[in-house]
C-alpha cells in the first residue's frame, strides 16, 4: 500500500466542554463505534473519515482532560492514549486539541504538554464564532507563531472549517509518517513550565473585547443567583417531569396501537396454539409493553441534552454546589447524578470526573438511588392505575406532581445516603469545587436530534438482547407445566412461575406484595422495565392492543393502595439492574463495595417497603 494513503490514527484531545464530541460527531457523522478500552470502563469513541485524497482518517475521540497530570480515571486514559502506553492501543500519528475560543486560559497549558510530547498536532480553535460575538480578539497568527502548530477556527455544530481541519490533519500526517520516532513522554518539569508559558501566551494573544459582551454576565446573575436559580432549577426540572407525561401520551398511545395491530396481524396469520400464544402473548405483548415508554425516555433525553448543550448543566452543578457538599458530595456529582435520572450505568462511569478518590466512590454508591428511565414504565404503570389524571392548581398534572414526588424521593434519599456513608467511612471536608463555566451557546437541533436517535438505538438494542429473551423466558415459566384437567384456579397458578412466585411470598407479605408482585421481581433484576412485562404475563394481560390500559385496570381492581405505594416505595430503592452492579465492580475495582451497594440498597428498599404499606394501611389505603 502506498505510504502516503496509509490509514492514519488521530486523537481528538480538549478540556470538557470546549465541543469535543460536537466536532467528532461533524467529521465522523454516523460512521462511528462505541466501546470500551480494554481492562476498563472508560467507553471508546472511534469513527472513520475519507479525506479529499482518499487516505483514511481513524478518529478517537478521548476523555476531557485539563492536563496530561491526569488526576482522574478518565484523565489517566486521555493521557496513556496520548503517550502510547494503553495495552492493544498504538499512539496517534497526529493530535488535535481542540479548544474552546471563548476560554483559552485552561486549555492553552494542555497545548504546550501535548506539543511537548512532539508528534505532529493541530489546533482546532472551536465556537470560533461566540468568541466572535462576545468581541474577544484573539490573533491568530501571533498564537501560531508562539505554538508552533497549525490553527484551524471551527464551529463544529454548523460543520464550519471541518474541510480545513481535515486538510491539516492531513498534512499533519504526512509529517507523521517521516518522523516515527519523535514520540516522548515529557518530565515533571517540562509540565510546571507549560503552565507558566500558558499564562504569557494568553496575555500577548488573547485580549479582552472593547466592548465587553454584558449577556452572559445578565443571564448569570439570574440564573445563578442563589435562591432565583434555585427557583428557576426546580421550576426545570419540574417541567421536564410534567412533559415526561403530558407530551409523550400520543406517541404512547400510537405505538400501543402499532403493537396491538401487529399482534392482531400475526393472531390471524398463526392459527391457535403455542407458537400464536408465544409471539403474541409472550413476545409482542412483552416487548411491546417496554416499548410503548420509549417516547417518556426520549423526552427526558431531549431535556438533559438541550440543557447540557445550551450551557446550563454547569451553573446547575454551580448552584447544587453547596447542598450537596453540606451532604458529603462534590459539586462535580451533579452530573454524574443527573446523568442517572437516565441510566445510572453513564451516571457511575461519569463520576470519573472526579479528582479524589472517596469523592468519587461516594457518588458511584449512590448514582443507583437516582430515578433512571428503566423505572419509568414501572412508575407510569403504577400511577395509571391509582392516581387519578386530573389538573390540579389550575396548572398542574396530578399524576406529573406524583412522578416529579418519586423523583425528589431519590435525590433527597441520595443526599441522606451520602451524608451517612461520610460520616461512617470517609470524615473530613469535601474538596472545593472548581469547575469552568462554558459560555452560552444555541443548541445545534441536528446534535440533538442525533444523540437522541443514539439513545433510542441503546434502547432498543436493549430490549433486543435483554428485555425480549427475559420475555421469552418469562412466558415459558407462565405457561409450562399445563394445569391439570380438573384445575380450578387460572392457569399460571400451576405453572412454574406460580410456584417460585409462591415459595418466595412469605419473605414479602409483611411489605404487602403478592406472588405475582415477587415473580415480577426477579426478571427485573436484569431491567427494572421488565417488570411491567412480568405483570402482565403474570395476570395473564394477552390483549396486545390495550395491554398497558388493561394492566392499569386489573392492578387497580386487585390491588390495595398501600400494596401500590409500597411497589414504589420498593422501586425508589433497590438495586435492580445486573448491569449497573457490574458496572459499579469494574469502577471500584472491588466487590466489598459492590455488596456493600447491594446490602444497603435491598434493606432500604424493604424498610422503606414496610414503612409506607403499614403507614398506608393505618391510614385507611388497605
Amino acid at each position: 500500500m502506498d505510504m502516503a494513503l496509509k490509514t492514519a490514527r488521530v486523537a481528538l484531545v480538549g478540556n470538557p466542554n470546549s465541543g469535543k464530541t460536537a466536532l467528532f460527531n461533524a467529521l465522523t457523522g454516523a460512521h462511528q463505534k462505541v466501546a470500551n478500552y480494554a481492562g476498563v470502563t472508560v467507553e471508546r469513541k472511534e469513527g472513520l473519515i475519507r479525506a479529499a485524497s482518499g487516505r483514511t482518517l481513524s478518529v478517537l475521540d478521548l476523555p476531557g482532560t485539563y492536563s496530561l497530570r491526569a488526576r482522574s480515571p478518565d484523565e489517566e486514559v486521555t493521557r496513556d492514549a496520548v503517550l502510547g502506553r494503553l495495552a492493544g492501543e498504538t499512539p496517534p500519528d497526529v493530535v488535535v486539541c481542540v479548544a474552546d475560543a471563548t476560554n483559552l486560559r485552561l486549555v492553552l497549558r494542555l497545548i504546550l504538554e501535548l506539543k511537548a510530547v512532539g508528534r505532529p498536532m493541530v489546533l482546532a480553535l472551536n465556537m470560533y464564532d461566540i468568541a466572535q460575538r462576545q468581541g474577544l480578539r484573539i490573533d491568530l497568527e501571533q498564537l501560531r507563531a508562539e505554538l508552533g502548530v497549525p490553527i484551524i477556527t471551527t464551529v463544529a455544530t454548523r460543520k464550519r472549517g471541518i474541510d480545513d481541519l481535515v486538510a491539516a490533519i492531513e498534512t499533519q500526517a504526512e509529517a507523521a509518517a517521516q518522523n516515527e520516532n519523535s514520540w516522548r513522554s515529557p518530565d515533571a518539569a517540562e509540565l510546571r513550565t507549560a503552565a507558566r508559558e500558558a499564562e504569557r501566551i494568553m496575555k500577548v494573544c488573547v485580549r479582552p473585547p472593547e466592548r465587553p459582551d454584558t449577556l452572559t454576565g445578565r443571564i448569570d446573575s439570574v440564573l445563578l443567583h442563589p435562591v432565583g436559580g434555585m427557583i428557576i432549577l426546580m421550576a426545570i426540572l419540574f417541567v421536564m417531569f410534567q412533559a415526561v407525561f403530558s407530551w409523550a401520551a400520543p406517541l404512547m398511545d400510537g405505538i400501543e396501537g402499532g403493537i396491538g395491530w401487529l399482534g392482531g396481524l400475526v393472531a390471524e396469520v398463526i392459527p391457535d396454539g403455542l407458537l400464536q400464544s408465544l409471539i403474541v402473548d409472550g413476545i409482542i405483548s412483552g416487548v411491546g409493553s417496554v416499548l410503548v415508554f420509549l417516547p417518556q425516555i426520549l423526552i427526558l433525553f431531549l431535556f438533559i441534552i438541550a440543557l447540557e448543550d445550551f450551557g446550563y448543566m454547569a451553573r446547575a452543578a454551580f448552584l447544587m454546589d453547596k447542598i450537596m457538599g453540606g451532604a458529603g458530595l462534590h459539586g462535580r456529582a451533579f452530573i454524574p447524578l443527573l446523568s442517572s435520572f437516565a441510566c445510572a450505568i453513564p451516571g457511575v462511569m461519569a463520576a470519573r470526573v472526579i479528582d479524589s478518590k472517596r469523592d468519587r466512590m461516594t457518588t458511584i454508591l449512590v448514582a443507583p438511588l437516582m430515578t433512571c428511565s428503566a423505572r419509568i414504565p414501572v412508575y407510569t404503570l403504577i400511577i395509571a392505575a391509582f392516581i387519578p389524571n386530573e389538573t390540579v392548581w389550575g396548572f398542574a398534572n396530578l399524576q406529573g406532581l406524583v412522578m416529579f414526588g418519586l423523583y425528589a424521593a431519590g435525590i433527597v434519599s441520595a443526599l441522606v445516603v451520602s451524608l451517612l456513608i461520610r460520616k461512617v467511612f470517609w470524615r473530613g471536608a469535601v474538596e472545593p469545587f472548581m469547575m469552568e463555566l462554558p459560555a452560552y451557546k444555541t443548541p445545534d437541533m441536528r446534535s440533538v436530534l442525533f444523540n437522541l436517535w443514539l439513545r433510542a438505538k441503546i434502547f432498543l438494542n436493549r430490549a433486543g438482547r435483554i428485555i425480549l429473551p427475559l420475555v421469552i423466558l418469562l412466558w415459558v415459566l407462565a405457561t409450562f407445566p399445563y394445569p391439570p384437567e380438573n384445575a380450578t384456579m387460572p392457569d399460571i397458578d400451576y405453572s412454574f412461575a406460580g410456584m417460585i412466585g409462591r415459595a418466595l411470598e412469605p419473605i414479602f407479605a409483611p411489605i404487602g406484595f403478592n406472588w405475582q408482585m415477587v415473580i415480577a421481581l426477579i426478571p427485573g433484576m436484569a431491567a427494572r422495565e421488565v417488570a411491567v412485562a412480568a405483570l402482565g404475563t403474570t395476570y395473564a394481560i394477552a390483549d396486545a392492543e390495550n395491554a398497558t390500559g388493561l394492566l392499569a385496570s386489573t392492578l387497580s381492581a386487585q390491588w390495595s393502595l398501600a400494596t401500590a405505594l409500597s411497589f414504589l416505595a420498593w422501586y425508589i430503592f433497590a438495586p435492580q439492574c445486573v448491569a449497573t452492579l457490574g458496572v459499579v465492580k469494574r469502577e471500584t475495582n472491588s466487590w466489598k463495595w459492590t455488596w456493600i451497594m447491594i446490602v444497603y440498597m435491598f434493606g432500604l428498599a424493604y424498610l422503606a417497603s414496610f414503612a409506607t404499606y403499614h403507614v398506608a394501611v393505618a391510614l385507611g389505603g388497605g
